[in-house]
């Protein structure tokens, strides 16, 4: 069954705490993004391992094999379920981070947590890969670079879930798809361009959802967040 990750993308430290404490009674896996790491990462990282809140850093790791696999040993604690890196980084760096995963795990006593690999931006459409210099539309890079992705021992990808089917496809089930981009119908889409329902992620064979202005930026998180889940059983 697909499961909920929801984006605290908040500029400030209480504020995400704050939310953590609403969300965690759902058993929603939280994501630690860029605004949260450059900010305040030791704090938030170390109250979710505190409440055993599921997180998924996204980290997005996209540099030479070395200095990944270094960020990737401070990234893993034992309540760390994700963490991804870029695809475009290549086979050799995603093989470095999925090393460096299980090592630091095992010396931590702790399951080594999933590496994903991102595949192409939900912000990104075929026209901008045009500009990138890339061939071919959103799900034939996908598809590249979900192939390298396996190869390194990657768990699974990020990807649109307007892709997710093909991937599935191609590469089977116990390959996992993380998708952002996801929107309850009559939210604004905001920066996202491949955007799909939870229903349609869902329908889709998507693994993982993770939707935050929808949740964060509610009057009442929880209840926003409750809602999506409820469309997301329904749809299992």
């Amino acid at each position: 069954m697909a499961q909920l990750i929801v984006a605290i993308d908040v500029p400030d430290a209480a504020r995400a705490e704050s939310l953590v404490d609403e969300l965690y009674e759902l058993d929603v896996i939280v994501k630690i993004g860029l605004e949260a790491l450059y900010g305040y990462a030791e704090r938030i990282l170390s109250y979710c391992e505190a409440r055993d809140v599921r997180t998924f850093i996204d980290a997005k790791l996209h540099d030479i094999p070395r200095t990944v696999a270094a960020a990737v040993s401070q990234l893993v604690r034992p309540n760390v379920h994700i963490l991804n890196v870029h695809a475009l980084g290549g086979l050799e760096m995603m093989r470095a981070a999925v090393d460096a995963s299980a090592e630091r795990a095992a010396a931590l006593g702790s399951t080594a947590p999933h590496v994903f690999a991102v595949t192409v931006l939900t912000s990104i459409a075929a026209e901008d890969l045009n500009e990138l210099g890339l061939q071919g539309g959103p799900a034939e890079n996908a598809i590249r670079l979900a192939a390298l992705a396996r190869d390194a021992g990657c768990s699974g990808v990020v990807c649109s879930a307007r892709e997710v089917r093909d991937l599935k496809a191609f590469f089977g089930e116990d390959f996992l798809t993380l998708t952002p981009g996801i929107r309850p119908t009559g939210e604004a889409h905001g920066d996202q361009k491949r955007v799909t329902t939870p229903a349609q992620a869902v329908e889709a064979g998507a693994d993982y959802l993770v939707v935050g202005r929808p949740i964060v930026e509610a009057a009442d998180p929880r209840g926003a967040a409750r809602a999506i889940l409820d469309e997301m059983a329904v749809r299992a």
